[in-house]
């Protein structure tokens, strides 16, 4: 009688490496099919979601070409004075015109009719999100041109705008554009929408002038695109300080002509 320990099981014979390869093989393809299937869904199902759920955040498309509705002249916010200051000014211009530009003159405060674009009775024009200046490529008679101050939330802390170093328009494949301007916005790819960066610009205007410029909205009273409010400080003496100049102080009575000595 044997031993129960002389029928001990055998083990497993090792698998063949053709077999090896078989399962890797195997193990490989569906590795790559789960990923083609996660980059198909993430392509096509992920954007048509994203569209369904647009008019829950009530964001209208950039594509959208109905005509924006202007704020009621009581609607737009008034700037409070600030000691010392030079006026700020609030600004809304109507860019929602996907093919026609919208030009801005900081000297009068107001969108002007320009017939041609070489003239400097503009500094800014505006279409849809994108912003340009009287100055570069855009009109090699202005000298319009902007710097990126940064994202500065008082806007009322800079006092003075810089006397160099402006960035003028430049020639692109199709138009032209100012690099600054480029990306005045953040955009929200889940709901569509465009929100100002808090940066601030300074401008050097068509006739070299100096201003400072944030903007602050790009929707319309209907909740279309391209109103485009923005604020800024206008220096029409030709300094570059934002800076009320202080007044003379008034002559003393020994000044004032005609005055006895005492």
């Amino acid at each position: 009688m044997s031993a129960p320990f002389d029928t001990l099981p055998q083990a497993p014979e090792s698998a063949s490496p053709e077999a090896l390869k078989r399962k890797k093989l195997w193990r490989n393809l569906f590795a790559l099919n789960l990923c083609l299937s996660i980059l198909l869904i993430a392509f096509f199902w992920v954007p048509v979601k994203v569209a369904e759920l647009d008019p829950v955040f009530n964001g209208p498309s950039l594509d959208l070409s109905k005509k924006g509705e202007m704020p009621k002249k009581g609607e737009v916010p008034v700037a409070e004075p600030i000691e010392n200051m030079l006026e700020t000014h609030m600004a809304a211009v109507n860019a929602s015109s996907e093919n026609d530009w919208t030009y801005f003159d900081l000297s009068r405060g107001q969108e002007v009719k320009i017939m041609d674009p070489t003239s400097l009775e503009w500094d800014l024009a505006f279409r849809r999100g994108k912003v340009v200046s009287n100055g570069g490529a855009t009109n090699k008679f202005g000298k319009a041109g902007l710097v990126d101050l940064g994202d500065k939330k008082d806007f009322d802390a800079i006092t003075e705008a810089p006397e160099g170093n402006y960035v003028q328009d430049a020639s692109t494949r199709t138009e032209t554009e100012n690099p600054v301007l480029l990306k005045w916005y953040q955009y929200n790819y889940f709901t569509h929408k465009l929100t100002p960066k808090k940066n601030v610009y300074a401008l050097r205007t068509a006739d070299h002038k100096f201003a400072k410029i944030q903007f602050l909205g790009f929707y319309c009273a209907n909740k279309e695109t391209g109103c485009i409010q923005f604020r800024y400080v206008y220096q029409d003496n030709g300094s570059n300080s934002f800076l009320l100049a202080p007044e003379s102080p008034p002559p003393s009575v020994a000044e004032k002509p005609g005055a006895s000595e005492s």
